[in-house]
């Protein structure tokens, strides 16, 4: 008869061990096809919206980081601590080329950073009473498992940004690092290899943002929403992308503009920039996917 007490032998812990990473990836597994109906279901209708519909959506993400300000804010202190530990590793490390890659990446990684924001959005929409610790409700997301794997590809892509632009350095100013940050400064601005480097390095980027803008703008607040499936959220992200070219790209440079006038004060600013772009992110996704039966009922029904 077994007991509390009894010790197991290496070959039961072993068996549990193997027991309990079958259950985690069959559950991973099941995370990244979604619920049994959503596999034979189509995929959320897109709709079209305008580029004045963007005013509105930021002002409901105002809206929100208003309603939960000082909640928002203590979440997203760890921006501006990251952000200052890169920079220090930069200039620690000789890797001066590298700081301005550094920073525009946060527009790569944005939307898993911001998938505790968006889960806030989500919960004031239905009238629940939240705090920071709220946000980290996306753990128990049936859906947590595709918002993994999603968030490690754009790992995986802004890794490879990185290194495309110590390639791009490496042809223009390189191969050696600055000696110091007026020198340069002053190489940058002032030499046709410097311009270069910036004209290819922002045209380079564009393509690594543009493809992260593609995959990720709708899916990850698709997947918080209903139990879809990864490969369902990111084919939606693309045809909402698709069908409406004007207004992404407008949304794009929203974003990368606030990322860039967040990032420039010690990153101190990503304090106020990432709450209202993940939030009005949220609503963004609510303007572009049709919402499911349930969902039109929920938005109805009275507070």
């Amino acid at each position: 008869m077994p007991s509390q007490d009894h010790i197991r032998n290496p070959i039961e812990w072993g068996w549990d061990q193997i027991r309990l990473a079958a259950l985690t990836v069959g559950s991973l597994g099941r995370s990244l096809r979604g619920s049994q109906a959503s596999q034979y279901a189509p995929l959320p209708t897109v709709c079209r919206i305008k580029a004045a519909d963007l005013r509105d959506v930021l002002i409901r993400g105002l809206g929100d980081f208003g309603a939960y300000r000082t909640d928002v804010i203590f979440l997203c202190l760890i921006y501006p601590v990251v952000g200052i530990v890169l920079a220090w590793l930069t200039f620690g490390y000789e890797m001066l080329p590298l700081l301005f890659p550094l920073a525009s990446g946060f527009a790569l990684i944005g939307p898993v950073a911001a998938v505790g924001l968006y889960e806030m959005s989500r919960r004031r929409e239905q009238g629940i009473r939240i705090t920071w610790a709220d946000a980290f409700g996306a753990i128990s997301s049936p859906a947590f498992g595709a918002i993994l794997v999603l968030g490690l590809v754009l790992l995986a892509i802004l890794l490879l940004w990185l290194l495309a632009a110590n390639v791009i350095y490496e042809f223009t100013l390189g191969p050696e690092p600055p000696v110091a940050i007026a020198a340069f400064a002053r190489e940058v601005f002032t030499s046709g290899a410097g311009w270069t480097m910036i004209v290819v390095g922002v045209g380079v980027g564009f393509l690594f943002a543009l493809l992260v803008l593609t995959i990720s703008v709708v899916s990850f607040p698709l997947l918080l929403d209903r139990d879809v499936g990864l490969d369902a959220a990111v084919r939606t992200s693309i045809r909402a992308v698709a069908a409406n070219p004007g207004p992404m790209a407008v949304w794009g440079l929203i974003v990368a503009a606030g990322l860039v006038i967040g990032s420039i004060p010690a990153f101190l600013g990503l304090i106020f920039v990432m709450p209202v772009l993940g939030h009005a992110t949220w609503h963004l996704y609510r303007k572009v996917v049709e919402p499911s039966t349930l969902q039109s009922v929920l938005a109805g029904a009275p507070n």
